[in-house]
């Protein structure tokens, strides 16, 4: 089996991009996970699927798949790579494309500088809606206790669900350790994404997330998005807001409660290529 793809990154988050507008995907868990495989294969964070919209209103589907090969519900910046790639290989003319994910409808518009904006959708802060374990499913931080010791976060979910903490220095976190057991805690029965920002302003932070099933990567879309939202919602920030990763800059707005958040950065095309499975 002959696979065409393209591989990209939005800001260091990088993607292997199929498309599968002309014939159905078909890849096993397996072979996405040596495919993912940055000695073995290609190396991605994510795989996205392009696929003919299957809703009305939609130009076309957009399916996730995470490095260890399980579907997620969203990715801020594969979104961006999404409208990117569409353009790119002349399967729409539109500047602003509209697509259906696992964790809803996004609208995608790649602006006149090259610059491509995600209207992500309306943050969900319910504890019920993350899933998130909790007595108190409307309170804005949460006490979790984290290999011994207790952590404030706050749950957001952008389409995924996100785990929040505020945190003195990025740079000294010990992010294996402490993400990969807030990923599997389990007060979170679907997993979770867990996000360290460290606020150098209202209007800025510096972030590093620790994506379910990936790891740490270079930025997450929707981390800064619920790393916004957390901050605003806990006072300390306010939009809009930079959010300095260590891949690149996103720039986040978020009005507040009941409104969508939108973010602002860019994607690149790497290389194409054909890998024999």
């Amino acid at each position: 089996m002959l696979l065409s793809f393209t591989k990209m990154h939005g800001a260091g988050n990088d993607f292997v991009v199929l498309n599968c507008c002309q014939q159905a995907f078909s890849l096993t868990a397996a072979q996405l996970r040596r495919i993912a495989d940055r000695r073995l294969g290609v190396g991605c964070d994510q795989f996205l699927i392009v696929e003919p919209a299957n809703a009305p209103g939609a130009d076309f589907n957009y399916r996730i798949f995470n490095a260890d090969g399980d579907e997620v519900e969203a990715c801020g910046n594969g979104a961006r790579a999404f409208v990117r790639f569409v353009r790119a290989k002349g399967l729409t003319d539109k500047r602003e494309v509209v697509v259906d994910t696992l964790g809803g409808r996004l609208r995608l518009v790649e602006n006149a500088q090259g610059g491509i904006t995600v209207e992500m959708g309306v943050p969900k802060l319910s504890g019920a809606q993350i899933p998130f374990v909790t007595d108190t499913p409307d309170a804005v931080v949460h006490a979790l206790a984290v290999a011994g010791v207790t952590r404030d976060i706050t749950v957001v979910k952008m389409g995924n669900p996100h785990a929040v903490q505020v945190v003195a220095d990025v740079d000294i976190v010990h992010l294996a350790a402490e993400g990969s057991a807030i990923e599997v805690h389990p007060r979170f029965p679907n997993k979770v994404n867990a996000g360290f920002m460290q606020i150098m302003s209202p209007h800025a932070i510096k972030l590093r997330v620790w994506e379910r099933g990936v790891g740490e990567t270079l930025a997450c879309g929707t981390g800064a998005c619920a790393a916004v939202v957390a901050g605003i919602e806990r006072g300390v920030l306010m939009s809009p807001v930079r959010v300095q990763a260590r891949g690149g800059v996103l720039d986040i707005e978020w009005p507040g409660r009941g409104s969508a958040v939108r973010m602002t950065g860019p994607a690149e095309i790497v290389f194409e290529g054909q890998l024999t499975l």
